[in-house]
């Protein structure tokens, strides 16, 4: 009896508390916790920029839409950096036997300084970009140039230190909370600016984004306190440092590099292609009030959630990350055809469903894919395949995100011009292309990655343990 108690309390704890079990001796949950601070602040800063500035810019400082894709693509661009970043710090030379808190604390004070500046620059911007627009435009780009700099350095510093310190098989499990951390900063993010902007002014604006500042500073110090263990031998001065190139190459040839980083950028394009244009689907095709809208993105949350839980549940028990990543692929084929049929269906639920399972699919693909780059590398290479999962996911994703709000305003206005057909000219068909084009995306991606599923691990060229995670025994 008391051994049946005891199954059933440890299956019901790893359902209700799915990370639980993701902590060790060395690395217990309070250490996890306080490390995943930076992904709060990294998913503060993604908050501000897509949607907060996205709002006040245009609509209460007037500033042009055109500027302001400008601005934000500057933190897209900046993308390649990772690999760099990653790079540089897998061989940071240090007196103080440090690789990782270097270029976390850079990226904090990055972070800082962006944030810091970009309240008044903002105001700058709106208030004598007519009579200075060159000044006007160089402090906001700027701004958003610091900051962007900082999240690329902050995450990729933060999760190569992860996977230093995780155990190797609870790397899955720590990725999947580092990403539950990602969505609370994004969710904690969202409600305070929304409280304190709500009745905006230029001076709640300042209060906001500086208030912002030092919560990231405060933070991400947090974070790094004492995590990283010092070891002067690794980082001496006088030890040999690959180049940038020599250390590609011997990146590239650990295994499926190419395909891998086609599969990271094909799943990220296709998973974020929609961002911009769902809430505006719902409630130009299917009359959805805000109240309706916002809920949606609250049903993608849960639906990572639910991915990232899985996700981590099934790579603890020793599955193929790849074989998970296609099955993420799958489910996001099935949310993007429920989305559009919702339109002909006029089917409010069945949209709503569309987006919690685009939140499912997403969740396993991310974690699926972060996990899968950091097996392919030994620990001491950690950086650079974090950077190059990073650069790849970050620029797909903003040019998919570029690309889609593009193409649904061209087919709608080729379509209401009466150039394409009939059936263009509905108002779900600019949508209904974009969502198409993500599931191609989505099928292209289980093409490239359905080889890999089926890889031996002993056959990959990897140094790292051919059971990490049970690569050997599910190919």
């Amino acid at each position: 009896m008391s051994q049946w108690v005891g199954n059933f309390y440890r299956n019901f704890s790893r359902f209700a508390l799915p990370f639980a079990d993701a902590t060790t001796e060395q690395l217990p949950m309070t250490r996890i916790f306080r490390l995943a601070l930076f992904q709060i602040t990294v998913g503060m800063m993604y908050v501000l920029f897509t949607g907060t500035l996205n709002r006040v810019m245009i609509h209460e400082l007037g500033i042009a839409a055109a500027l302001l894709g400008a601005m934000l693509a500057l933190p897209v661009l900046l993308a390649p950096l990772r690999l760099l970043i990653g790079h540089r710090s897998d061989h940071h030379p240090s007196h103080l036997g440090w690789r990782r808190v270097p270029y976390l604390w850079m990226g904090t004070l990055f972070q800082f300084g962006g944030l810091a500046i970009m309240p008044f620059a903002i105001l700058v911007q709106s208030e004598y970009a007519t009579d200075y627009p060159l000044i006007a435009s160089l402090g906001a780009g700027l701004a958003f140039l610091l900051a962007g700099i900082g999240v690329h350095m902050t995450q990729t510093a933060g999760l190569s230190l992860t996977n230093d310190l995780a155990p190797d098989d609870k790397v899955a499990r720590v990725v999947g909370l580092m990403y539950i951390m990602l969505l609370i900063g994004m969710v904690i993010a969202a409600g305070t600016f929304w409280y304190f902007l709500s009745d905006y002014s230029h001076y709640r604006l300042i209060q906001v984004i500086q208030g912002a500042a030092v919560a990231t500073w405060a933070l991400n110090i947090i974070a790094l306190w004492k995590q990283e263990p010092r070891d002067p031998s690794r980082t001496r001065v006088d030890r040999p440092r690959p180049s940038f190139a020599s250390a590609w190459q011997s990146f590239s040839e650990m295994g499926p590099v190419a395909r891998l980083l086609v599969v990271i950028g094909l799943g990220a394009a296709g998973f974020g292609m929609q961002d911009i244009i769902i809430e505006p689907y719902g409630a130009r095709v299917l009359d959805l009030e805000v109240a309706g809208t916002t809920l949606l993105t609250g049903l993608w949350a849960v639906g990572m959630l639910v991915g990232f839980s899985v996700c981590g549940a099934l790579l603890d028990k020793g599955s193929n990350p790849y074989r998970v990543i296609a099955a993420g692929a799958l489910i996001g084929v099935v949310a993007f055809a429920m989305v559009i049929a919702s339109a002909p269906l006029e089917s409010p639920m069945l949209f709503r469903m569309g987006n919690f399972v685009i939140g499912l699919g997403a969740g396993l693909f991310y974690v699926g894919t972060l996990v899968a780059t950091m097996e392919l590398a030994p620990p001491e290479k950690s950086g650079f395949a974090i950077g190059a999962w990073g650069a790849v996911q970050a620029t797909a994703l903003g040019a998919a995100l570029a690309t889609g709000a593009g193409l649904s305003d061209l087919i709608s206005a080729l379509g209401a011009a009466g150039m394409l057909g009939e059936i263009f000219t509905h108002p779900a068909a600019g949508y209904s292309v974009v969502y198409s084009l993500e599931i191609v995306l989505l099928v292209a991606m289980v093409v490239a990655a359905w080889p890999l599923a089926r890889i031996d691990r002993n056959q990959s060229g990897s140094s790292t343990s051919s059971s990490r995670f049970g690569l050997a025994d599910n190919g």
